[in-house]
């Protein structure tokens, strides 16, 4: 169901008839980050992040967890009436992405494309816009991705954070969907936490104002409202993802909630491969359905900076042991990794001034 301010809601007849991971091999320390600016001696927020190699972008990226996706749903390409990219780091600021990918997997000319837009929390829109798309009968199946690059500003303390990676999902007819969305709701307002002027090239934010009006109070709020609507409570939920700017914050957050560690340990990357922005909540539900259970029912909240946070609860089911048995898996990307120094991270990032 759909939920709206009252909690009252309308049927959802869609679920993710399959899924799929990408997260590039290339790994910089937040230690090596440190060391460049001088931070040697403090403490960073995560240990490492994904970066994408020379040739990568948020299409190709999209591509490759696309085809995931595809190959666990058995799906056709030709078959796919939409492909919805959510990201803040498209690679053209008007030639969409959607385009591109529909080309490379062979879904055009026959589907809908289009990119979407709201920070982090982009790739959640475009699931639920994804949802609505088949419930409605518009289309059989959508194909729906969150995915970013690393982009912050040289020395700034994104620059720790801010990583690359994304998941892609297929949303068909519940009767065929392993996995179920039971309820979707959405929390907005107002708030100068972060922003990119269309000139600048990186984006700015508040410091601790991202933290608190921003992150805390649009994802709890989104998360208690979405569990009033249902009737449910933390201790309902086998698994718990949030969006992972950090590990702090997403842990406060989930605690506040009510949950316990072992509710997110299966989602929680932040700490391997960095904050992948729209792809961060998406990649974490991804490594969670690589080990869930069926039965097992999952809160998912993203957070987009702006502000706002869409809640989403999911059942799984069905057997997901097909899908968990074909590779790669999240946690195979996770673990394949190259390490980089930064002066490759900031060549191939193209942060050099020429």
């Amino acid at each position: 169901m759909q939920t709206d301010n009252g909690g009252n809601a309308a049927g959802i007849a869609a679920g993710i008839v399959g899924y799929g991971a990408y997260i590039p091999r290339f790994r910089l320390a937040g230690q090596e980050i440190a060391r460049v600016w001088s931070h040697a001696e403090d403490e960073t927020p995560i240990r490492e992040k994904a970066v994408p190699g020379r040739d990568e972008d948020t299409a190709t990226m999209c591509m490759e967890a696309a085809r995931n996706a595809l190959r666990r749903a058995r799906i056709a390409p030709d078959r796919i009436g939409a492909i919805w990219i959510g990201s803040e780091s498209h690679p053209y600021a008007v030639k969409p992405t959607g385009t591109l990918v529909a080309e490379a997997l062979g879904a055009a000319p026959l589907t809908q494309a289009a990119d979407f837009e709201f920070a982090c929390k982009a790739g959640t829109e475009a699931f639920q816009a994804g949802l609505g798309f088949v419930s409605s009968g518009m289309g059989r199946y959508a194909l729906v991705a969150g995915m970013d690059t690393a982009q912050s500003r040289p020395g700034d303390a994104l620059e720790y954070t801010a990583a690359a990676g994304g998941a892609a999902f297929v949303l068909g007819p519940k009767a065929e969907s392993p996995v179920h969305v039971n309820a979707t709701l959405s929390w907005v307002s107002d708030t100068a936490d972060f922003w990119r002027r269309p000139t600048a090239a990186y984006p700015s934010h508040a410091g601790r104002f991202t933290g608190e009006p921003g992150y805390f109070h649009h994802v709890q709020a989104a998360g208690e409202r979405l569990m009033q609507a249902v009737g449910a409570a933390a201790a309902d939920y086998r698994h718990v993802v949030v969006h992972q700017p950090n590990p702090k914050f997403a842990v406060r957050a989930m605690r506040a909630l009510g949950f316990q560690t072992e509710q997110w340990q299966a989602g929680l990357l932040v700490n391997d491969v960095g904050n992948a922005y729209a792809g961060s909540a998406l990649l974490g539900l991804s490594a969670v359905l690589d080990q869930a259970l069926r039965g097992d029912r999952i809160l998912l909240i993203s957070y987009g900076s702006g502000g706002g946070a869409d809640a989403l609860d999911l059942t799984a089911q069905g057997d997901l042991t097909d899908w968990q048995a074909q590779r790669p898996t999240t946690t195979d990307y996770v673990n394949r990794k190259t390490s980089i120094d930064y002066a490759t991270y900031a060549r191939w990032r193209g942060l050099y001034a020429t």
